[in-house]
């Protein structure tokens, strides 16, 4: 029994030394450290970025402005593009062609026919065969009243005398040679006819014999009679080449203004921005777009809506009450960045806010005071008030009597 309440005292006396309970020393064991890391405060510009929805596309599809009559005969696919003398449509198996130009074809350019002489038919050759009476639906191009001929300007009034005129007026045109028709459509369409490769005239306003001999050589290649005179419904301008959209009538059905749709072949982001926050949304500004694989892409704002609307109405009583929007395009100048992607939901990516030449630290850096307020714990252990402002990308603006420029502050665990 002694031996073993021995061995019995031995053991606690082992668990009491192991547990510290029975020393008196005046020093107790070190307390764990309460920082991981040491920063220093630095001066640097600040950004923060907001990320928005996008949608990749192409565009909204307008419609083009044919103005053929007669039955569908040809549309192209769609997702074609079409450049330059290619073919958009054709109607009563007659070709309309693409030209570039921001002035509508709104009539048909031709040499007008003498006075001695009558127009021929519509469609006829120009050598007078067939039945000899006129369309009544194309207007005659002539100066009239038995004068001499002369330049025949876009409303058929007169050309005005004046430097450029020269060959143009009464005094130096012979009454055998025909009135030539003039205006800025003119030379639209004679700037396209020679980037076509037909030339052989002089490209200005003025449509000449020379422009008509053009005129029947591109006929010829298009397999069209050769009359030298281009019909309103022949040609279609655009800004350029475009990207054919959905078709509003089939194969056999008549020819009208919902014929085709069209869009532009680069591809672009439509953001619907919030009305109240799209103060980002400036003209020329740039963004970042996110494609769906993560990788990022340099874009810029080309246009902004100036009206507003809501998803689903009018925002108003009855309406959904979701906040009002504005559309937003964004160009991207390197479509190859974008890969093979047509369409699809992307993100973009702008500065938001930005400050420049301000002190900051990470925010992990910040703690709570006590009497209020956020501070910074400097690497011997003092609370130093700091004043915060821009928080961006991990960092804090922050500021105050106590913090300058190279302070070493804590990062508490």
């Amino acid at each position: 029994m002694l031996i073993a309440s021995a061995v019995v005292v031995v053991v606690a006396v082992a668990v009491v030394g192991a547990l510290g309970l029975g020393g008196g020393g005046d020093e107790g064991p070190s307390a764990p450290p309460r920082t991981g890391s040491v920063v220093s405060v630095t001066r640097e510009t600040l950004t923060e970025r907001t990320t928005v929805d996008g949608q990749l596309g192409y565009g909204t599809e307008l419609p083009l402005p044919v103005k053929a009559t007669g039955t569908v005969t040809w549309l192209p696919e769609q997702g074609a593009t079409v450049e330059r003398g290619d073919e958009l449509l054709r109607a009563d198996d007659r070709p309309v062609i693409l030209m570039y130009g921001s002035l509508p074809m709104y009539r048909s350019l031709g040499l007008a026919p003498r006075e001695d002489e009558q127009a021929p038919a519509d469609g006829q050759d120009p050598d007078g065969q067939g039945s000899g009476e006129q369309d009544p639906g194309e207007q005659q191009l002539g100066s009239g009243g038995g004068k001499s001929p002369a330049l025949v300007g876009p409303s058929g009034s007169p050309a005005p005398e004046g430097p450029g005129s020269g060959e143009g007026t009464d005094a130096s045109r012979t009454p055998s040679e025909p009135p030539e028709l003039w205006g800025m459509d003119v030379m639209q369409f004679e700037t396209n006819l020679a980037a076509l490769g037909y030339t052989g005239f002089t490209v200005d306003e003025r449509f000449t014999t020379g422009t008509a001999a053009a005129v029947r050589r591109w006929q010829r290649s298009l397999g069209l009679a050769e009359t030298g005179t281009v019909g309103v419904g022949d040609v279609i301008y655009a800004a350029g080449k475009v990207r054919i959209g959905s078709a509003g009538a089939r194969l056999g059905s008549a020819v009208g203004e919902n014929t085709l749709t069209y869009t532009g072949t680069a591809r672009k982001v439509i953001v619907n921005a919030s009305a109240a926050d799209a103060s980002w949304a400036v003209r020329g500004s740039a963004v970042t777009v996110g494609l769906p694989d993560g990788s990022p892409v340099r874009g810029e704002v080309a246009s902004v809506g100036k009206r507003a609307a809501t998803p689903e109405g009018d925002g108003g009583e009855g309406g959904t009450g979701q906040p009002a929007t504005i559309p937003v395009t964004v160009t991207i100048e390197d479509q190859k960045s974008i890969g093979r992607l047509e369409s699809g939901p992307v993100t973009v990516e702008y500065v938001g806010n930005e400050v420049k030449d301000v002190l900051a630290v990470p925010v992990a850096a910040l703690v709570a005071l006590a009497e209020g307020g956020h501070g910074l714990e400097t690497a011997d252990g003092r609370f130093v008030a700091a004043k915060t402002g821009l928080f961006a990308d991990g960092d804090v603006e922050v500021g105050g009597p106590a913090v300058r420029e190279g302070m070493k502050v804590r990062i508490p665990e």
